[in-house]
């Protein structure tokens, strides 16, 4: 078996510079160590071009140089994307093309031809086969997704094969592993050894193991995550290599026709025919108006003199208003926040308004969107609907990840803790408070975790071998 390990790297535009510098230091910095200091670990990486701004305007320039070396010796490879992260089904072509060269330009600032992208990941994961026809047209070679695009009639994925997308000339696809992903992002899975032992016979198999997850897990959500990617890529049972290495490795191909589909996806949402349900939900009414807003700011910009004296003002600033997150944090299925949904409402609005020769009703009607959309927010909120749908989706969330984890034996817990003990007490000698408060919530959670009624589902006969099924 070969491991070929994708992370992605993302900050919002409208992200704080604090921030940026907290999640380097908690998580970037330490993957980078951790592969420059394993001269065998490969991996395939995506970092949004708003991102190396970012860690340009931050001072972060270490990282940005440690890139560049991993970059140069073959360990990292990185992917194209779109650079402020929209959702790139729902966007016109012409707004999804210049999303993606907003993004190889920025690459190319900081990198220069070191930047070869061969593959592609879509912000959110977000799929379709329309996505798909735009990126193999610009160039790219391949695009992951999550396995959930997987076309149900064909059955379980082959991970000794490779898949290209129906019509489109030998564009491969390659499918994300939900459970392994999720069994190392939940941060429950123990150790590296644990994890790995737990692949069983798969180890023996001639296949490919392929993950995907947020970078920012490591280190930054989940505090001493770091140490179990570190010990995942010590193995000796797993080879490592990056996406487009295992098309030379494993000859076999099979055509499929791919369906939509998010990382995010969860099997209630396919089954109702609304893979973006987090993004663009038609029975979500904030999001009905997130799109008309949306949608007005992109006619009014797109349409505009380009030659007239402030239009690249506008246009930057649409750019950077497409990102995703105000519309996951409206889903409110578990996810939600009044100021991310207000910010990014402004920031659409600010596009229209700063638009050359904009007509006064076109502003009216957006401020008018606005207003309502912000209000609708604070009644949703104000009278407990945000409460119910996130309940009812965070119970449906933990059921998935419960059944998706194993039951770890006490001592494997005990080792985590351990771990974690010793960076508690260096941080609290540093006299970083609030990183050393993240880590002893994370020491509870482990202990609660380790209890007596948990853990003795593990030793029952048959069960340390569920999680490792495919």
């Amino acid at each position: 078996m070969v491991w070929a390990n994708f992370l992605h790297f993302y900050q919002p535009p409208t992200q704080k510079s604090s921030w940026v510098v907290k999640i380097t230091a908690e998580s970037y910095r330490k993957i980078i160590q951790l592969l420059l200091e394993s001269q065998g670990a490969k991996l395939t990486l995506n970092v949004n071009g708003i991102l190396w701004e970012h860690w340009d305007n931050c001072g972060q320039d270490d990282v940005i140089a440690s890139l560049r070396t991993l970059v140069e010796k073959g360990q990292v490879e990185l992917t194209g994307s779109a650079k402020y992260h929209p959702l790139l089904p729902f966007l016109p072509q012409n707004e999804v093309v210049r999303q993606i060269k907003l993004n190889e330009e920025t690459h190319r600032k900081y990198l220069g031809d070191l930047y070869k992208p061969v593959g592609f990941f879509p912000p959110e994961m977000g799929f379709d086969v329309g996505v798909a026809k735009i990126v193999a047209d610009l160039g790219y070679k391949w695009i992951i997704v999550d396995e959930l695009s997987f076309p149900r009639e064909l059955g379980m994925i082959d991970y000794s094969k490779i898949y290209t997308v129906k019509g489109l000339n030998d564009f491969q696809i390659f499918f994300r592993e939900r459970r392994t992903s999720w069994i190392i992002l939940s941060g429950q899975v123990g150790t590296g050894n644990l994890l790995v032992s737990g692949l069983g016979g798969r180890l023996h198999q001639n296949e490919y193991l392929l993950t995907a997850m947020d970078g920012e897990t490591f280190g930054h959500h989940r505090p001493g995550l770091e140490h179990l990617l570190w010990e995942i890529y010590q193995s000796h049972d797993l080879t490592t290599c990056t996406i487009s290495q295992l098309k030379d490795k494993f000859p076999a191909r099979e055509i499929v026709d791919p369906a939509p589909s998010t990382w995010a996806l969860m099997e209630k949402d396919l089954e109702k025919s609304k893979p973006f349900s987090r993004w663009k939900d038609e029975d979500n009414a904030i999001h009905r108006q997130q799109w008309s807003l949306t949608e007005l700011a992109i006619k009014t910009v797109s349409t505009a003199n380009k030659e007239d004296p402030g239009y690249e003002t506008a246009r930057t600033a649409l750019d950077r208003a497409l990102h995703s997150d105000q519309y996951w944090w409206a889903s409110a299925r578990p996810w939600w926040s009044i100021e991310m949904i207000e910010r990014g409402a402004k920031e659409l609005f600010d596009a229209i308004s700063q638009t050359p020769a904009v007509p006064e009703e076109v502003v009216i009607k957006a401020r008018n969107i606005y207003h309502d959309l912000v209000f609708t927010a604070f009644d949703w909120q104000r009278s407990g609907m945000v409460d119910s749908l996130a309940h009812e989706d965070d119970e449906d969330i933990r059921q998935r990840t419960d059944s998706a984890l194993p039951k770890l034996p006490k001592e494997e817990v005990e080792k985590m803790i351990v771990n974690l003990s010793k960076e508690l007490e260096i941080l609290a000698q540093k006299q970083e408070f609030e990183r050393a408060a993240q880590i002893r919530d994370r020491i509870s959670e482990l202990r609660r975790y380790s209890s007596e009624e948990i853990n003795s589902a593990f030793s029952s006969e048959g069960d340390s071998e569920v999680w490792s099924e495919k």
